[in-house]
């Protein structure tokens, strides 16, 4: 059964602004607690995927996790990522996309101030707000 706060109710629009959206700050992922600072922005909600802008800052630790209902697909669009996906590492500069398969583990680091984009499939909330742990 799914966890109703990880559903996404459905954008109404069919257009987003990035600009117009507030961006949310990220103080966990799946329960796990981020090392720096990461906030994300809900561009695009549909039916079956859920459209993010992320904004990592130089030295974010996004500690090891994984997503056990959905898959997602990522694309730098600037910065350097370091990227730890199934035991397989990486460094993702602007152009690269990687995918975050369903049950596997994965780890980053935001070597540089980095901007991405990143769907999620199906479109699940896995991340709480540092309001929403009373902080």
């Amino acid at each position: 059964m799914i966890d109703a706060a990880r559903i996404l109710n459905k954008t109404e629009s069919f257009f987003a602004n990035r600009d117009d959206i507030p961006p949310e700050q990220i103080a966990e992922v799946e329960g796990v607690k981020e090392q720096g600072h990461v906030e994300v922005r809900k561009m695009l909600v549909g039916d079956e995927m859920l459209f993010l802008h992320v904004y990592r800052k130089k030295g974010l630790i996004d500690p090891v996790h994984k997503h056990m209902d959905h898959e997602s697909i990522g694309y730098l669009i600037s910065g350097r990522l370091r990227l730890v996906i199934g035991g397989q590492e990486f460094i993702a500069e602007p152009g690269t996309s990687w995918l975050h398969p369903a049950g596997v583990e994965h780890f980053s680091e935001a070597l540089e101030d980095c901007e991405q984009v990143e769907i999620k499939s199906p479109p699940r909330k896995t991340w709480v707000t540092p309001e929403q742990l009373g902080e």
